[in-house]
């Protein structure tokens, strides 16, 4: 190697100083995922199943997540959820994968049942509750609305025979809580096992189940 092609020596005392400057911090801007899938922590509503008596009106997506996880957590015995497409927003969070999987695994007797009127988004998702349907197969079951027959159009979730969390417009936020009439929750649990008796097993589901 010539001496004109050599490198230099980092003692030579003849090598100019390197002046670096530093450019600064950057900030990173990823896009945000969808509602309800950010690992956001949720916190219930502080309002206790079997006793609260008043109705909660929400309007808000979190407001609507609070009392949705309190109803959750406080379930003794069972849990059916009404629900266009699952809705990513408000039950795709680990919270509620965890609230419903303490109350399966209290008691081989407690049950999930989930009616869905689009099965395709939520197996697109790969949404947790779908994914807990494939670990606890005995006590949580999820099926189609059948489209052959006339049906609620709204969404809502009941919690024992106490509570329920309704949205007439299932497009919007807004919506009402319940924390103790069985009375209201009666009808519709009875709503609920209808469309249940003649509801059917989306071939979708199926697959992403097995």
């Amino acid at each position: 190697m010539s001496e004109e092609n050599a490198p230099h020596d980092k003692n030579d005392p003849d090598l100019p100083a390197i002046d670096f400057q530093s450019p600064g911090r950057f900030t990173v801007h990823n896009p945000q995922t969808e509602p309800g899938i950010i690992a956001e922590a949720r916190e219930p509503a502080p309002f206790k199943l079997g006793s609260h008596p008043d109705l909660e009106r929400f309007t808000r997506p979190e407001q609507a997540q609070a009392h949705a996880l309190a109803l959750l957590l406080q379930a003794r015995n069972s849990l059916c959820l009404y629900s266009p497409d699952l809705e990513s927003w408000l039950y795709n969070h680990s919270s509620v994968q965890d609230a419903c999987t303490r109350l399966l695994l209290a008691n081989p007797k407690n049950r999930l049942r989930i009616l869905l009127r689009d099965v395709g988004k939520p197996v697109r998702q790969g949404h947790r509750l779908l994914n807990l349907a494939r670990r606890i197969t005995s006590n949580l079951h999820i099926r189609r609305i059948n489209p052959d027959h006339p049906s609620d159009e709204s969404a809502y979730l009941l919690a024992d025979d106490r509570g329920l969390l309704l949205r007439e417009i299932p497009e919007q936020y807004g919506g009402y809580a319940l924390y103790n009439d069985p009375g209201r929750v009666r009808q519709r649990q009875a709503q609920f096992d209808q469309a249940w008796d003649i509801s059917i097993l989306d071939p979708d589901l199926r697959s992403f189940l097995l």
